[in-house]
């Protein structure tokens, strides 16, 4: 009689079905994660929250059945993102001028940092390409223990098996790439010019902000001279004011006259509001360009007054081509040409065969027997081992790629796509900096003439103000002329403080665009000064 099999066996339909039972299950499990979404589009979603009140990973508090489209849109309070910056700690006691503030952004405006460890990754990422070069040397070692038993039934009885199977093995495998045709060579220089690309992009990034800060700076200077001007001028609203009551009480004025210096003085009075909403808007653009907390509060040094002269004009044709070969952005896009030109260098040397060295040391003991350890090179090396046994091998070999579907092909005509599309936009930025130079260059002329034409503005109608308002408050003018004078005085003031604000900005703005720009500023050094 044949005794019961101890160990049942399985069905090939069984196995099927409790794979299917496996999949279904692990489909469902996939689908299940859509709880982890709003509930639905015209819902709000109400996020988990710890005890703290982080939004934590998981489902709503609430289905689509029970949210309303009454529920706000509004997250909750996160404790971990209630600290914010502190003010920077600046001296109280000090004006920072305009070299200093540059200074200032340069050491904390994070847009450097941010250059700055792109280009160390870039120069990492050349060392990376670089290690290619060396042999690459791995030390293995595994143990393993497999126990299996087993009974066979036979016409003479019943034979039980029990096997162990214990032991180590521990390999020594070195690498070399000896030869690929220029392959790593063409790798290493495609870095080495993405590192330098990133370099350039480093010091692009640094002429920004020294332009950005440039510009915040001498248009938080304009927008303070409107607020000067504007209070001068209620303070000539409350002359001509204290004039009409003056003349009323002395029977030569009239009530209408009063009426229209009160006027006078209330749209004054609004226009210094104004100026002084403007000055708070461009300090806390300053200070956001410094790259600081906003709730920083620096003192601002006044820019010292100075001619602005012709000579910080110069003709266009004269700069475009030491500027062409000076800009951040064009020698960045000539880096990145060369980059891609090695890139496909590279994808050709992949069509070439490779030469490698290669050896291994491995030592086993025990019954463990292992038949391959990981590969050397692109070939997979095997070692035999059973039992305690030593092995060494050495090999020189040669690779040469057969067949990979199109593989290699494909990624040398994207190199190529790739250098093709660098080459055009090379071009193109050449072509736009041109355009940027002559615009840049346009700016500074027209502003500097309108600073001009704005100062002799200036002159006139404060002669002209002078003169109406002796007359008016003599008896012998009308209050019409003096206030028509007041009012052509502050446009002409705030016009001329526009200009000149205007000009120093298409001066710094022509600095960048040239790629001249450094870290002393247009319009804070001796060389972009007046007589």
């Amino acid at each position: 009689m044949r005794a019961p099999d101890p160990t049942p066996r399985s069905t090939p339909l069984a196995v099927a079905l409790a794979l299917a039972f496996a999949a279904s299950a692990l489909a469902g499990c996939a689908t299940s994660s859509l709880d982890l979404a709003p509930p639905a589009a015209d819902r709000p979603w109400q996020p988990q929250t710890d005890t703290a009140g982080n939004i934590v990973p998981g489902p709503p508090l609430h289905l689509a059945d029970h949210a309303t489209k009454h529920d706000a849109y509004t997250l909750p309070r996160s404790a971990a993102l209630s600290s914010i910056e502190p003010a920077a700690p600046l001296d109280v006691n000090h004006a920072y001028t305009l070299p200093e503030l540059i200074d200032m952004a340069e050491s904390t405006n994070p847009f450097t940092r941010i250059a700055w460890n792109d280009a160390r990754n870039a120069a990492l990422a050349a060392g990376i390409a670089r290690t290619a070069y060396l042999p690459q040397l791995t030390a293995t070692a595994m143990g393993g223990y497999t126990a299996a038993s087993g009974s066979t039934t036979t016409l003479l009885g019943t034979t039980s098996t029990s096997t162990d199977i214990h032991g180590t093995v521990s390999v020594l495998a070195l690498q070399w790439l000896l030869f690929d045709f220029g392959g790593r060579r063409a790798r290493v220089d495609a870095a080495n010019q993405l590192s330098l690309a990133a370099n350039i992009a480093f010091t692009a990034v640094h002429q920004q902000v020294i332009h950005d800060v440039s510009v915040a700076y001498y248009t938080y200077e304009a927008a303070s001279a409107r607020a000067r001007t504007t209070q001068q001028a209620l303070d000539n609203a409350d002359g001509i004011l204290a004039a009409a009551r003056a003349r009323l009480k002395q029977g030569v004025g009239t009530v209408v006259e009063l009426a229209q210096a009160n006027q006078n003085r209330a749209q004054a009075n609004l226009a210094k509001v104004q100026a002084d909403g403007l000055a708070s808007d461009s300090y806390l653009n300053l200070v956001a360009a410094l790259g600081i907390s906003p709730l920083s509060k620096p003192t601002i040094a006044a820019l010292p007054p100075r001619t602005l002269s012709p000579t910080m004009q110069r003709p266009v044709d004269e700069i475009v081509s030491d500027a062409i070969a000076r800009r951040p952005d064009v020698q960045s896009a000539y880096a990145l040409e060369q980059a891609n030109q090695a890139k496909i260098r590279a994808a050709e040397a992949a069509f070439m065969p490779k030469v490698f060295l290669s050896a291994s040391a491995a030592y086993g003991t025990g019954t463990t027997a292992i038949t391959a350890i990981p590969p050397i090179g692109d070939q997979a090396a095997t070692v035999n081992l059973n039992g305690s046994r030593r092995s060494g091998s050495i090999f020189l070999g040669v690779t040469i790629p057969l067949y990979d579907g199109g593989l290699r092909s494909a990624v040398l005509m994207q190199a190529r796509n790739d250098a093709d599309s660098a080459t055009a936009k090379s071009t193109h930025t050449r072509d736009e900096a041109v355009r940027q130079i002559v615009s840049a260059q346009n700016a500074l002329t027209t502003s500097l003439a309108s600073n001009s034409a704005a100062k002799a503005l200036l002159d006139a109608t404060q002669t002209t103000y002078d003169a109406a308002f002796a007359a008016y408050r003599h008896g012998v003018g009308s209050i019409t002329d003096a206030l028509l004078a007041q009012n052509q005085l502050l446009a002409a003031q705030n016009a001329y403080a526009d200009s000149y604000s205007a000009a120093l900005s298409a001066a710094a703005s022509l600095a960048l665009a040239t790629g001249e720009i450094g870290s002393a500023p247009p319009g804070a050094d001796a060389a972009w000064q007046g007589d």
